[in-house]
């Protein structure tokens, strides 16, 4: 069976790099973000938020669970292959590989026409933070820190829990993502209501988000700073991130761009004073969005060959047994 997640998950691959998700489809994460926002609606107000909210998780892992595994369970019945192809359909829509390839490229096209206002309105389609009055490297620096930590939570995660349980399981984790997207605040309105969302996702990307980290540092030789250097850097600079997973990606990726990411944000004008991470050897200019895009393109390559590699020494020992 893991072979054909295997198959599934490679042909969902190529599936998003050729259509991405065409805002005017039908898709399943708008259909779980709609549940939430009803069951934040009913539910997020009064007493006992936190169990409520441990609720409203419960029941939208529980719909979209049972709805992906009787859709793929009634497909493997008509034929494997139609299983499989189904299966990769499903899987594409919890994956952004083509999206964050084109969201980073629509920043980086009016940068290098010196059109910042439209970059700005660009970058603020992808990030919380305020973009008003941004100059161009703190336009490259939210757009390859959006890339890096999206790397992970929008590619490699949903391919790593599509490889442990196929389909079902990668949507999911598309809908835990969801939740904390949606209510994993630390504010007055969702620290409650949001915590059991926001803890989970901690869990589910506390390893896809590693073994991203790791594969970044691969994509190619670290410049200014041998392996040795590179790999203390990014144990160290990883865990100066608040979030306990996003500083795997966005650290390997400094270090491969030899740059600084991290620094001062604004979120509806409350200052936010993030960790640096990397060296600030060289200035952040349009180009390096190209170069983070390289950089997800490829660390999803390698994260697909250890899945595959992965996939058949697992059906190899079953076989041996």
């Amino acid at each position: 069976m893991i072979l054909y997640h295997l198959v599934a998950i490679t042909i969902a691959i190529f599936i998003d790099l050729i259509i991405g998700d065409p805002p005017s489809w039908p898709h399943p994460v708008k259909w779980i973000g709609s549940f939430i926002s009803f069951l934040n609606k009913q539910w997020n107000h009064g007493r006992y938020r936190k169990w409520k909210g441990i609720m409203m998780l419960t029941s939208v892992l529980l719909l979209t669970s049972i709805v992906t595994i009787v859709i793929t369970l009634l497909l493997y019945q008509i034929h494997p292959i139609v299983g499989i192809l189904g299966e990769a359909l499903i899987i594409a829509t919890t994956i952004a590989q083509k999206g964050l390839k084109d969201a980073g490229l629509d920043v980086y096209h009016p940068l290098v026409r010196n059109d910042l206002p439209l970059a700005r309105t660009k970058l603020s389609y992808i990030v919380g933070r305020d973009t008003e009055h941004l100059n161009e490297s703190e336009i490259v620096r939210g757009t390859v820190e959006t890339i890096a930590e999206n790397t992970s939570d929008g590619i490699t995660a949903p391919l790593f829990w599509a490889f442990i349980g196929g389909a079902p399981l990668a949507m999911v984790y598309r809908a835990i993502n969801t939740c904390d997207s949606m209510v994993g605040y630390r504010n007055p309105q969702y620290e409650q209501f949001g915590w059991a969302s926001a803890r989970l996702d901690d869990v589910v990307n506390w390893l896809p988000s590693r073994i991203t980290g790791f594969f970044m540092l691969l994509t190619k030789k670290p410049p200014y700073i041998d392996w040795r250097s590179a790999w203390r850097l990014f144990m160290t600079d990883a865990r100066k991130h608040p979030s306990p997973n996003s500083g795997w990606c966005e650290a390997a990726t400094a270090i491969m761009l030899g740059v600084q990411l991290g620094g001062v944000n604004y979120y509806k004008g409350i200052v936010s004073d993030r960790a640096r991470m990397g060296n600030p050897i060289e200035t952040l200019q349009a180009d390096h969005i190209k170069k983070s895009i390289y950089i997800m393109n490829k660390s999803v390559l390698f994260f697909l060959l250890l899945l595959w590699i992965g996939g058949i020494i697992i059906e190899n020992a079953f076989s041996w047994f």
